[in-house]
């Protein structure tokens, strides 16, 4: 792992390259919705206790996708705040279709 990112924007690319096949990028999305989800419910409901579950839903969804798929090591253990900054960034951009030109300036190809 490259342990000398400085500004998100290097990291951010690195980060991509790092979430290179599809199917992590899948779960990543999973596990991310499902923590917005539980947040809302939380909020709706007013059972904070819920809250304490969203880490265990990103995470489970992220390093399974990391360590069983992508084979690396997640950025969370170097990089804790960029990389839960990446991860919605990278939502975000998925569900609005704008995920694509960012992948392929990280040399990301399809798949």
């Amino acid at each position: 792992m490259n342990s000398s990112h400085t500004t998100f924007a290097s990291f951010w690319l690195y980060y991509l390259r790092e979430h290179s096949k599809a199917s992590t990028r899948a779960l990543h999305y999973v596990g991310t919705t499902v923590v917005v989800a539980v947040a809302i419910l939380a909020v709706l409901t007013a059972s904070w206790w819920w809250l304490l579950a969203m880490p265990l839903a990103g995470y489970s969804f992220a390093w399974l996708a990391h360590f069983a798929i992508e084979k690396n090591r997640p950025a969370t253990f170097t990089y804790p705040l960029w990389s839960l900054a990446a991860d919605f960034r990278m939502w975000a951009l998925w569900l609005t279709g704008r995920l694509g030109p960012e992948l392929e300036r990280a040399g990301v190809t399809k798949g």
